[in-house]
C-alpha cells in the first residue's frame, strides 16, 4: 500500500515539475520577446534622435529652425507612435502566454482528475469484484 502511495506521489511530483519547467520556459520566451521589442524600438528612437540632434547642431538661420520645429514635432509623433505599436505587440504576446499558461494549467488540472481517478475506480472494481 505504502509502495503505490509513494509511486502515486512521485508520478504527481514529476508531472508538477515538468509542467513547471514548461511554465517557466514560456515566460521566459515571452521576457525574451519583450526585450526584443523594446530595445528595437529603442534603437530606432535613438537613431531618429541623433538625426535630428545633428540636423540642429547644422542650422544656421531662421528658416533651419523652422523647419527644424516641424522635424522635431514629427519626431515626437513617430516616436508615440512607436511606443503604441511596441505596446500593442507586447500585449499580443502577453496575451498569448496566458492563454498558453492557462491551457498548461488545465492539463494539469485534467492529469491530476485523471491520477486521482485511476486508483479510485480500480479501488472500486476491486471492492466490487470480492
Amino acid at each position: 500500500m505504502t509502495q503505490q502511495i509513494n509511486s502515486q506521489v512521485f508520478a504527481y511530483t514529476k508531472q508538477l515539475t515538468d509542467s513547471a519547467f514548461k511554465a517557466q520556459s514560456l515566460v521566459l520566451k515571452s521576457l525574451e520577446k519583450f526585450a526584443e521589442l523594446q530595445l528595437s524600438a529603442l534603437e530606432k528612437q535613438g537613431q531618429a534622435t541623433t538625426h535630428f540632434i545633428t540636423e540642429a547642431l547644422e542650422t544656421r538661420d531662421a528658416d533651419g529652425l523652422r523647419s527644424l520645429w516641424e522635424k522635431g514635432a514629427s519626431l515626437n509623433r513617430e516616436n508615440a507612435e512607436r511606443a503604441v505599436a511596441v505596446t500593442q505587440e507586447i500585449i499580443a504576446v502577453t496575451q498569448k502566454t496566458a492563454e498558453s499558461l492557462n491551457a498548461l494549467a488545465q492539463e494539469q488540472q485534467q492529469a491530476a482528475n485523471d491520477a486521482v481517478a485511476a486508483p479510485a475506480a480500480a479501488a472500486k472494481k476491486a471492492a466490487a469484484a470480492k
